[in-house]
């Protein structure tokens, strides 16, 4: 069980599998930004990487029976973090599919963490896509943070390279700010229910 002394445990969720997309360098910039941050511990978790199929699980993931391995493994990688940074493009208005099917997985996992979005897209920078996650996380009971950082790839990609604006950067600092706060303040939460659920255990092992 973490402690709350211990760093915090965040992940930056590239949410996007498509090849060439531009979201490996814009969660590249957010983990560095995010690393240089006292107490919080920063990794990188690529949904390219987990390689989901479409949902498929025969049980809701409210219920937490998981049957297939690869569910089970992306378990494991999101229960051991306490706070997301969602990396997303905005593909027709909203998120990709791959991200929507990548929460839909798991359920418990998700719950009572803090979540912040940086997104991406030729127009409204995404935001219209963090409009949609900010719903979808909701009904996982992520605690999704106000600032948020939408980028364009017109203005702010130059040759093909991203150069984040200063404006942009304060945003980001805004950011980490507020999700550092709110995930050390969940991660309590967790941590007290935990040792609450705990402790009726064992009452009720003695009775």
């Amino acid at each position: 069980m973490p402690t709350t002394e211990s760093p915090l445990q965040v992940a930056v969720i590239v949410g996007s599998t498509r090849p060439g997309r531009y979201g490996v360098e814009v969660a590249r910039w957010v983990a560095a930004h995010a690393a240089a941050r006292d107490g919080a511990a920063v990794e990188t978790v690529d949904l390219a990487d987990h390689d989901l199929p479409l949902l498929d699980e025969p049980t809701p993931a409210l219920w937490g029976r998981y049957e297939h391995p690869h569910t089970t493994a992306w378990a494991r990688e999101i229960a051991r973090h306490d706070a997301f940074v969602f990396v997303t493009p905005e593909y027709n208005h909203s998120i990709p599919g791959a991200l929507k099917n990548a929460i839909d997985f798991l359920y418990e996992e998700w719950a009572d963490k803090a979540a912040g979005f940086v997104s991406y897209g030729a127009d409204a920078g995404g935001a219209r896509a963090v409009e949609h996650l900010r719903s979808v996380l909701g009904e996982v009971q992520v605690a999704d943070v106000r600032s948020q950082v939408a980028l364009s790839l017109i203005d702010d990609v130059d040759d093909g390279v991203l150069r984040p604006t200063p404006r942009h950067v304060a945003k980001l600092d805004a950011l980490l700010d507020q999700l550092l706060a709110w995930g050390g303040a969940l991660r309590g939460l967790r941590t007290a229910r935990e040792a609450e659920a705990e402790a009726n255990a064992e009452t009720g092992a003695t009775r």
